[in-house]
């Protein structure tokens, strides 16, 4: 199944449940956040309501946005309040980490990642790899917040050097270091792109 779709609706935004050591964190958060909602566009993300997690959610409400939270039940408690849950406009609950990361997939048109720790790390590399293996073309962006993500990408970059990232033009992330630009250069990737494979057969195969 191929669905054409004219437009981009959600982003996925992958990002730590702790604030981090720089302000910076949490203020580029809320930016997002606000530009999402500011855009039309809904906010799919991992259900915490601390840290930078928190700082998206607050960013897109604040402007009226909507807001999907999909967390395991184990995290409730964790990454979140179930007082604050209940401000969202959407909750999904899942079982575990698995069932939580294939929910995020199929309810986002592309992924931005901000700065956060190694479950953040893991979230886009999976992506990255869905992308790679020829699973999805929906846009990927790393928000290089004050460089938090140049070592990473350092890393990518040895990879293709030694010749261990094969299909290396499937796998093309967005760098973008400037908050505010990451939305205007989701939409123009959207745009270039034309079209994404329909999602139930995309989720059938990974």
């Amino acid at each position: 199944m191929t669905i054409h779709n004219s437009s981009i609706r959600s982003i996925c935004v992958y990002c730590g449940s702790r604030p981090g050591r720089d302000p910076a964190y949490i203020a580029a958060g809320r930016a997002l956040g606000r530009a999402i909602a500011a855009n039309g566009l809904r906010l799919v993300y991992g259900g915490g309501t601390k840290g930078i997690m928190g700082a998206v959610a607050a960013g897109v409400l604040a402007e009226g946005g909507h807001v999907t939270g999909i967390i395991p039940e184990f995290l409730v408690d964790m990454e979140a309040t179930r007082h604050s849950l209940g401000q969202l406009n959407e909750l999904i609950v899942t079982a575990d980490m698995h069932e939580r990361k294939h929910k995020m997939f199929e309810r986002a048109d592309a992924f931005v990642t901000l700065p956060g720790g190694i479950g953040t790390l893991e979230e886009i590399v999976e992506i990255m790899t869905w992308a790679q293996l020829g699973r999805h073309e929906k846009p990927m962006v790393f928000a290089n917040v004050c460089g938090f993500w140049k070592p990473m990408l350092d890393l990518i970059t040895h990879m293709r050097e030694e010749g261990f990232v094969h299909t290396g033009h499937k796998v093309q992330p967005l760098v973008i270091d400037d908050i505010e630009a990451v939305v205007p250069a989701i939409m123009d990737r959207w745009n270039e792109l034309g079209w994404l494979k329909g999602d139930e057969e995309v989720i059938a195969r990974l």
